[in-house]
């Protein structure tokens, strides 16, 4: 069966408009209970900074209390907080209100279960078999309650210092850090000036529409403007939800997720912790994989989504993994993408051998890569003769050259067209060409 509502990474859409409604996140909360908590329990929600949140916690708060289930609120705190709040509560699921790297109009709903992990698609196709039928309201005796969770950030701050060693200090190590105005705009400068760094903060000053504008993993050209201007070491940017991360060489030079990945295995192979193979995604550099196999490391890629890396890494036995935009997965740290976790452990390495992020990526070139996200009005057949026959075309030429990657984002009505190779010029005009044939099908 096909989702009707969950995608790559929950349930996202303009405010406002289906699903994206109050009374739909009432409903949705109801079909939740039903699957996870049939008899009652305990559901934890958290949220990012946008003004739309307290509309849905207060509509997911009502369904869950409906349905027998007591509900502890976070407030706003990283989706990797949620999750580990999840489990540290003994809840029976955790609920986070995000749409991540969105603009503030969208706003989206995703679920972990009871260890912190998201769910997989057959539960959520046991939620949406149930979001046909009216909520349900139990016996007033045996309704829920809600409840604040003041101690949410503290707890997940010492969480997140629990991943890097007790001795690691940053002192001398002056560091500019975007928040993305999103939800980890208090706990992450916390963290970073506990351990002694020389801290400039941006990207924290939430007014419940500014989140990740202009700012922020999507939006990195104000840290890179910043880390130059202030002469830092490096710079570090989350993303609204705090799950995704971005680093900056102190010469202003961008790090994505396969860098970090990267580096992050790298040092794992040296010091002989690595532990299985590295998973990336259809769309990972075509140098992280050849750069990874000349060092003897394994490399798979998984489909676009950190669910699908998860599963890939469970199925390898690996612990590393993780896409581009900087959703890293470190499993023996955390059970999901962790923006913060992630960037401690890079910073721990670079505190532990002295060396600059420039030298620590130096020996991974990054192949030429262009992606063109094609907006369409409609659902595109990637599988039309005349996309198939474009794709054909280009994967001829390129040859073992390069990579061509058609896929239609699990978020958003755009379908992704991502060429790859050795030659700059040559990549960017067969992704136009190949753009062309997909706007050309979406227009009929």
């Amino acid at each position: 069966m096909t989702r009707r509502y969950f995608g790559t990474d929950g349930i996202r859409g303009t405010v406002g408009e289906k699903p994206m409604t109050a009374e739909f996140a009432l409903r949705l909360a109801s079909a939740a209970a039903r699957v996870l908590a049939p008899n009652g329990g305990r559901a934890v929600i958290g949220k990012d900074t946008r003004v739309s949140g307290y509309m849905f916690e207060s509509a997911l708060e009502a369904g869950f209390v409906a349905a027998g289930m007591d509900v502890s609120l976070l407030g706003p705190l990283p989706t990797p907080g949620i999750a580990h709040m999840t489990h540290s509560l003994n809840a029976d699921l955790g609920v986070v209100i995000s749409a991540s790297h969105n603009p503030f109009e969208d706003n989206g709903i995703k679920f972990f279960d009871r260890n912190g992990r998201k769910l997989s698609d057959e539960l959520e196709l046991q939620i949406e078999a149930f979001l046909e039928q009216p909520a349900i309201t139990r016996p007033s005796e045996e309704l829920g309650s809600a409840s604040r969770v003041d101690t949410a950030r503290s707890q997940y701050q010492w969480f997140a210092l629990s991943t890097v060693p007790k001795e690691m200090r940053l002192d001398g190590v002056k560091i500019v850090l975007d928040c993305s105005h999103g939800a980890a705009y208090k706990v992450a400068p916390r963290v970073l000036s506990q351990l002694g760094a020389d801290l400039v903060a941006i990207g924290c000053s939430p007014n419940g529409i500014n989140i990740n504008k202009d700012c922020g993993s999507t939006q990195p050209a104000l840290l890179q403007a910043t880390v130059k201007g202030v002469g830092a070491d490096l710079g570090i940017a989350l993303d609204g939800d705090g799950d995704r991360l971005l680093m900056v060489d102190s010469d202003g030079n961008l790090l994505d997720g396969d860098h970090l990945l990267y580096l992050l295995a790298m040092h794992r192979k040296a010091s002989g912790t690595l532990k299985g193979p590295v998973v990336g995604t259809l769309m990972s550099n075509l140098g992280l994989e050849v750069s990874l196999k000349a060092k003897g490391v394994e490399f798979y890629r998984a489909n676009v989504g950190d669910r699908y890396v998860l599963e890939m890494l469970r199925a390898k036995g690996g612990e590393l993994g993780g896409e581009t935009s900087g959703h890293l997965l470190v499993l023996d740290k955390t059970t999901t993408g962790d923006g913060l976790v992630s960037a401690l452990q890079v910073l721990s390495i670079v505190a532990e051998t002295g060396k600059s992020l420039q030298e620590l990526v130096a020996d991974m070139p990054q192949y030429p890569q262009t992606m063109i996200n094609v907006r369409t009005p409609s659902k595109v057949d990637l599988e039309a003769p005349a996309i198939q026959a474009g794709v054909a075309k280009l994967e001829a030429q390129l040859g073992d050259r390069g990579r061509v990657v058609l896929r239609a984002s699990g978020t958003e009505p755009v379908v992704r067209v991502m060429v790859e190779g050795q030659d700059h010029d040559e990549v960017v005009g067969l992704a136009e060409e190949l753009a062309d044939v997909v706007r050309a099908v979406a227009a009929g």
